[in-house]
């Protein structure tokens, strides 16, 4: 399975009030979990900066994780950059 990171980031229009996104995440996390059973959650990181949110997937099919970025993007009131993730040894013996 390949590894992806998901960079996501709110729209000011997500939520008004923070104690609603535990909602909204679980109905994110519901969504994804019914229509992309081929994306496996990692990890997931709140952080401060750029990014509000980084996720750690792995999924076989690009197209599986594809929906699972759109979905985020639609039900989440995000936006989205998904990065391919190589282990770090995997991607020194290629040298």
């Amino acid at each position: 399975m390949a590894t992806y990171i998901i960079l996501s980031r709110f729209s000011p229009e997500a939520f008004e009030d923070p104690r609603d996104f535990k909602d909204l995440a679980e109905e994110v996390s519901t969504k994804i979990r019914k229509q992309c059973p081929g994306v496996v959650w990692k990890s997931s990181f709140a952080t401060l900066g750029r990014f509000d949110v980084v996720d750690v997937v792995e999924a076989e099919d690009p197209k599986q994780l594809e929906k699972a970025a759109m979905l985020i993007r639609a039900y989440g009131h995000s936006t989205t950059e998904t990065l391919l993730a190589t282990p770090w040894k995997e991607f020194l013996a290629t040298f």
